[in-house]
């Protein structure tokens, strides 16, 4: 199997975003190019905190027109975008590619892997505000060169799915008091649930949420759910629990259509 890269990974990721941003209408024409099994993030809501880089995964089967070939990446480009409002006219609301690499099946079919980039740094556009923790909607790119390099012909093409973005939450590494403690006495376990805020790239305390303090036994395998809690007005959580046996505690919250999920590190707990 070949491996080529398309044009869209020769140009930087912030020219094809400028270029996608002030694409002309009257360019429009159909490429003939066909895209098949577009996947985005393997089907999972995309999380973004407040400054870390995230870059989803893109993937998609590209069949060209004829007269056109795999072989030669500079007369053709595929390039998968997420946007909000109308992909006539959609701003600032635009997610693009990272990278994207397109592997030969045959002459004119190609399999291409790349990713998305989302950068939360207040100098990028793609989050700059909690409302953009949505569903945003899917789009294609598609471009046909003449063989001068000029363009022949482009297209924008939806699709009817739609990728879910949400705020990253983070829950502080479960405490718990006292320790060690006696068997049958009282365990007091504390945490804090956060959440980030896209507006001002600090994370938030997250009020009035529902938190599952979880257990394992020292020789057991798996956690289970001994209560659920909910945070107060700076997102802390404080509980108490009647000690038994060694183990680990630990917070899980589960998230919700804007937010992800989050689980805290772990504490082991010696029972007397």
């Amino acid at each position: 199997m070949n491996r080529r890269r398309t044009a869209a990974v020769i140009a930087t990721a912030g020219a094809l975003a400028l270029s996608v941003l002030n694409a002309p209408a009257a360019q429009a024409k159909d490429t003939g190019i066909v895209v098949s099994d577009l996947v985005i993030n393997d089907y999972k809501p995309i999380v973004v905190g407040t400054s870390r880089v995230v870059e989803p995964s893109v993937s998609f089967y590209a069949t060209l027109p004829a007269g056109y070939s795999t072989a030669d990446p500079f007369r053709w480009d595929v390039s998968p975008f997420l946007y909000r409002g109308s992909v006539a006219n959609f701003g600032d609301n635009y997610i693009g590619l990272g990278t994207l690499t397109c592997y030969e099946l045959s002459s004119q079919r190609a399999r291409c892997e790349g990713n998305l980039r989302i950068d939360p740094d207040p100098t990028h556009y793609e989050i700059d505000s909690n409302s953009d923790a949505t569903k945003w909607k899917i789009a294609l790119r598609l471009m046909l060169f003449k063989a001068n390099g000029n363009l022949l012909a482009e297209e924008y093409e939806t699709r009817s799915g739609t990728v879910s973005l949400r705020r990253a939450a983070k829950l502080a590494t479960a405490d718990a008091t006292p320790e060690p403690v006696a068997k049958g006495k009282k365990l007091t376990l504390r945490s804090r649930l956060t959440r980030a805020n896209w507006t001002t790239k600090k994370n938030d305390a997250y009020a009035g949420s529902t938190v599952s303090l979880q257990f394992r036994a020292k020789i057991a395998t798996s956690f289970k759910t001994l209560k659920k809690v909910t945070t107060n007005s700076a997102g802390a959580l404080s509980t108490t629990v009647t000690a038994t046996t060694d183990g680990f505690f630990r917070w899980v919250y589960y998230g919700n259509s804007v937010t992800g999920t989050a689980t805290s590190g772990q504490d082991y707990i010696d029972v007397r």
